[in-house]
């Protein structure tokens, strides 16, 4: 870690911190209401797209996470598009995330979606002027179609400021577990963190409307921005709380003339965990 990292000063947005204890209870609670929502979307064929955008190590990922952890993967799947191919490049923009929008009964979260031309595309170059301005056209009309068809559609930025995000990003420097999330373009956003706040505001200005409003999830901490964003969806979306199905577990028949095969010939992972045991003494 550099000296001027260490010297940095401490960020004056951060807001007080959420006791651990207070935090996992309310998550709890929020997840189980998730599940319960799935439930009725299920049900009712409700469709959902929940669009996660924001700066560089700012919490998208881990609310994602956070979200989906209880949820049915069959119906409720995120969305992580890499770079376009070359056949992508010549379609229209929105037709290679057309055909990942959702089903009757199915949530899809986008991390990072269409939006990727009015940031990263339009800051580093990899799309020209035309193409930014026709995406600026087109985007509020392609996300009125979707909502005017009954998708319930969700925006989300997840703001960080300049401090907390560099301090993130030395934090996965030295984390080999997370040091896959820092890439070469990451960085690239402390140095053109000013274009990139441009590229924001004009992106608002165009595509901030009222059949999908953008919503700001303040990300200086991510225990909060959690939180705020799962209670947030919960109560945009009008679902209600809906019995499961009852399922009785029977009771199993005796044993007839199955007669297990030796052990011996069967191939067994190591019992590595025996090695974390220590012996009775």
């Amino acid at each position: 870690m550099s000296e001027k990292h260490k010297s940095a000063p401490a960020n004056p947005e951060r807001p007080p911190k959420i006791k651990k204890a207070v935090y996992e209870a309310e998550l709890r609670r929020l997840q189980t209401e998730l599940v319960t929502m799935q439930q009725w979307v299920r049900e009712s064929g409700t469709r959902i797209v929940a669009i996660f955008e924001g700066r560089d190590a700012a919490g998208k990922g881990s609310a994602i996470k956070r979200i989906t952890e209880f949820l049915n993967p069959r119906t409720a799947r995120i969305v992580a598009l890499p770079a376009p191919t070359e056949r992508q490049r010549t379609q229209w923009y929105f037709q290679r995330y057309i055909e990942h929008l959702p089903a009757a009964g199915e949530i899809v979260l986008m991390d990072r979606s269409w939006y990727n031309r009015a940031g990263v595309e339009r800051v580093m170059g990899f799309c020209t002027t035309d193409e930014y301005r026709r995406f600026l056209h087109q985007a509020p009309i392609f996300e009125r179609l979707l909502v005017e068809d009954g998708i319930l559609l969700f925006k989300f930025w997840f703001s960080v400021s300049d401090v907390e995000q560099e301090r993130r990003f030395h934090s996965r420097l030295t984390d080999p577990m997370r040091r896959w999330k820092l890439s070469p373009m990451d960085v690239q956003s402390i140095s053109r963190w000013e274009d990139y706040s441009r590229a924001k505001d004009e992106m608002f200005i165009h595509t901030d409307i009222p059949e999908a409003p953008w919503y700001t999830v303040e990300s200086e901490d991510k225990k909060r921005s959690r939180i705020n964003v799962i209670s947030h969806i919960l109560s945009q979306v009008p679902y209600e709380h809906l019995e499961p199905e009852k399922v009785t577990i029977p009771e199993r028949p005796p044993s007839r003339t199955y007669v297990r095969p030796p052990r011996e010939e069967f191939k067994y992972v190591k019992d590595h965990a025996a090695s974390l045991v220590k012996p009775a003494i």
